[in-house]
C-alpha cells in the first residue's frame, strides 16, 4: 500500500518541480522563438480511507483506501496543441463512482490545430450545442463524469459573426467508448451587424445530433439512427435579455421498468426552454421555464448493469445530453438533504407512478436596498428571492400496454418546490451577516421512493474579518420536516488564518428521527493549505448518504466514515 501511495504522490512532486523548471526557462533572457513552446497541465488526487463506524453499523469496504488520480499535460507549439490525461483509480475508485473507472490507464488524448478561422481536433474533445439539451460532452471529477467524445471535430469561422461546428465520435465510458456513434452539426449566427443594431444584440443557432446504434431485436419499430434537431434565439436590448430554445428528437424506443428496450413503446422527445431577465441599478430579475418530454439521450439505448439494482444511469454514464435541475444551488448543509434532479426521461414505475418528463421553472430576484436609507444603512442591504416549482407532465397515462399522451400546457403531479429568501447585511467594515429562510417540498415517493416531505429551514451566518486575510465564520441552521428523517440542527465554524491556511469544523444532527438508533451526528473537521496553484486539504468525519450535486447534476453517495486527502496543483 505504501508503494501505491508513493506512486500517486510522484506525479504531484513532478508537477511542482516541472512548474519551477518552466518558470526558470521562460525568463525574458530566453530566445523569442523558444517562447512559442508552452507546456501546462495539472495533477489532482483525491484519497479516502474508509473506516468502521459501529455507531452507524458501517463496515469498511474490502479495499478501505481508495483514490481517484488525474495527471493532465498539454503541449502547445505555434498553432498546434496536443495533450493527454493519465488516470488511476487505486485500489479502486471512490465509493459509488462509475465502475468503469478502475485501475490505471490513458484516459484522454487529443491533437488540435487552430488558426483564426479553422479549429481542428482529433482524439478526445469536449463540446456543447446551445444549452446542452441535445449534446454536452464534459468532465466533472467530483461527480465522476467524463463524457468526452473520441473522434474528430471541425470548427469554422468564416467571419466573426458566424461559427460552424461539425463532429463525429463515440462517447467515453470508463477507459472505453460506447458502441453508439454520434454525429453532430451546430451553427451560430450573430445578426446584430446585419440589422445594424447599436443598443441590441441578436443571435440565432441551429443544431443537429444523430445517434447511431445497431440493435439486435427482430423487426424494431424505430430506426437505428436517431435524429434530433434544435433551434435557438438570443436577444439583448439595453438591460433586458431573452433566449429561447426548442429541441426535438424523432421516435425512439422507451425503456421499461427494468431499463430494457420496449419495442412496442416508441415515442418522440422534445424540450422547450425559455430564459428572460432584466438587470438595472440595484435590481436583477432572471426567470427560466422549461418543459422536457422523453429527452434523456443515451449513446447506448440500454444502460449497462453493475448489479440487479444499479445501472450506468446511476452514474450519469453514457448520457449524451445535459439536463441540470433548474433550482437554487444552496450552500447550506441542511438545504441539500432534499435536492431535486431533473426528470427528463419516461419512467413508468408502477400503475400509480408514471412519468414522462417535467415542466416548471424558477425565478431569481436580486435587489440592493440603497445605502443611507432606513433599511439600507451605511453599507446597503442585499436581498435575494428565489422560487422554483417542478411537476410531472399532465396528460393521459396507461401502464399496460404502456403509452401516454401529454398536454403541452399545465402541470401534473408535483415533484418539488423551493421558495427561499436571503438577506445579506454588512454592519461595519469587518462584520457581515447573512440570513436564509427556505421552504421546500420534496415528493420522495415519486422521485426515489419514500414519503412526501415538507420542510422549513432557517440559517444564520456571521463573518468577521480581522484584516484582509484573516476571518472567522459562524453558521447555525435548523430544519423542521414533517416526514422521512424529520428535524435536523447544524452548525459550522470556519477560520481563515491567512491566504495560506484555513480550518473548519461542522456538524449536522438528525435529532428528530423517529428511530432513535438513527439520531446521528454527521460531524466533519478539516483544513486546507494553499501555496500558489497548489492546494492540500484534509478532513475526517462522517458522510451522510444521499445525493451530492454540482451545478444541478447529482450522484448518490453511500454512508461512510473516514479520512479524506485532496491534492491539486497546476503548472
Amino acid at each position: 500500500m505504501k508503494n501505491k501511495l508513493l506512486f500517486f504522490l510522484l506525479p504531484f512532486a513532478a508537477c511542482s518541480l516541472y512548474a519551477q523548471d518552466t518558470e526558470t526557462e521562460t525568463t525574458e533572457e530566453q530566445p523569442k522563438e523558444r517562447q512559442e513552446v508552452r507546456v501546462y497541465g495539472g495533477f489532482e488526487s483525491n484519497v479516502q480511507w474508509y473506516l468502521n463506524d459501529k455507531g452507524r453499523n458501517i463496515e469498511q469496504p474490502v479495499n478501505p483506501i481508495r483514490s481517484n488520480n488525474y495527471f493532465l499535460v498539454n503541449y502547445q507549439y505555434s498553432r498546434f496543441t496536443a495533450g493527454f490525461q493519465l488516470e488511476a483509480y487505486e485500489s479502486d475508485a471512490l465509493l459509488n463512482y462509475n465502475p468503469g473507472f478502475t485501475g490505471a490507464g490513458l484516459g484522454t488524448y487529443y491533437l488540435n490545430y487552430k488558426t483564426g478561422k479553422i479549429d481542428l481536433t482529433a482524439g478526445y474533445f469536449y463540446e456543447q450545442f446551445g444549452s446542452g439539451l441535445l449534446l454536452r460532452a464534459w468532465e466533472d471529477r467530483a461527480l465522476g463524469i467524463n463524457t468526452a467524445l473520441r473522434g474528430g471535430r471541425v470548427q469554422y469561422r468564416p467571419s466573426e459573426n458566424v461559427r460552424l461546428t461539425a463532429l463525429f465520435g463515440q462517447q467515453r465510458t470508463g477507459f472505453e467508448v460506447s458502441d453508439g456513434r454520434v454525429y453532430g452539426f451546430d451553427s451560430e449566427f450573430n445578426l446584430s451587424s446585419l440589422f445594424k443594431f447599436e443598443m441590441s444584440d441578436l443571435s440565432v443557432g441551429a443544431s443537429y445530433v444523430g445517434r447511431y446504434e445497431r440493435v439486435d431485436i427482430p423487426d424494431p419499430n424505430f430506426n437505428e439512427l436517431t435524429n434530433a434537431f434544435a433551434g435557438r434565439l438570443s436577444f439583448i436590448h439595453n438591460s433586458f435579455y431573452f433566449s429561447g430554445e426548442y429541441n426535438y428528437m424523432q421516435e425512439d424506443a422507451v425503456l421499461d421498468v427494468q431499463n430494457r428496450i420496449n419495442n412496442n413503446f416508441v415515442k418522440p422527445g422534445n424540450a422547450i426552454q425559455l430564459n428572460f431577465g432584466y438587470t438595472g441599478d440595484g435590481l436583477g430579475i432572471d426567470a427560466t421555464v422549461r418543459r422536457i418530454e422523453n429527452l434523456k439521450i443515451l449513446t447506448e439505448r440500454e444502460p449497462s448493469f453493475v448489479d440487479a439494482t444499479s445501472s450506468s444511469l446511476n452514474f450519469n454514464d453514457k448520457v449524451l445530453n445535459y439536463t441540470p435541475a433548474l433550482t437554487k444551488q444552496h450552500h447550506s448543509n441542511l438545504a441539500n438533504i432534499y435536492v431535486f434532479q431533473a426528470q427528463a426521461k419516461v419512467d413508468f414505475i408502477d400503475p400509480s407512478i408514471m412519468k414522462a418528463g417535467e415542466t416548471g421553472g424558477q425565478i431569481d430576484i436580486f435587489y440592493e436596498i440603497p445605502k443611507e436609507t432606513p433599511l439600507g444603512g451605511k453599507y446597503g442591504t442585499k436581498v435575494a428571492v428565489n422560487a422554483a416549482s417542478w411537476y410531472n407532465l399532465p396528460g393521459q397515462y396507461r401502464f399496460t400496454p404502456a403509452n401516454y399522451d401529454t398536454n403541452l400546457f399545465g402541470a401534473g403531479k408535483k415533484y418539488f418546490s423551493d421558495y427561499n429568501i436571503e438577506i445579506k447585511k454588512r454592519f461595519t467594515e469587518t462584520l457581515i451577516t447573512n440570513f436564509y429562510y427556505i421552504n421546500q417540498y420534496y415528493n420522495k415517493l415519486w422521485l426515489e421512493g419514500g414519503e412526501e416531505v415538507n420542510a422549513n429551514i432557517a440559517t444564520g451566518e456571521v463573518i468577521y474579518n480581522f484584516d484582509t486575510t484573516k476571518s472567522i465564520r459562524f453558521e447555525a441552521e435548523h430544519m423542521w420536516a414533517d416526514a422521512d428523517m424529520k428535524n435536523w440542527a447544524g452548525g459550522t465554524v470556519e477560520v481563515n488564518l491567512n491566504d495560506t491556511y484555513s480550518v473548519y469544523v461542522w456538524d449536522i444532527y438528525n435529532y428528530g428521527n423517529d428511530d432513535s438508533n438513527k439520531q446521528t451526528h454527521y460531524y466533519n473537521v478539516g483544513g486546507a493549505y494553499r501555496h500558489g496553484a497548489t492546494r492540500v486539504a484534509v478532513n475526517y468525519g462522517r458522510q451522510r448518504g444521499g445525493l451530492v450535486c454540482v451545478g444541478g447534476v447529482c450522484r448518490f453517495v453511500p454512508e461512510s466514515t473516514g479520512f479524506t486527502l485532496a491534492l491539486s496543483t497546476a503548472f
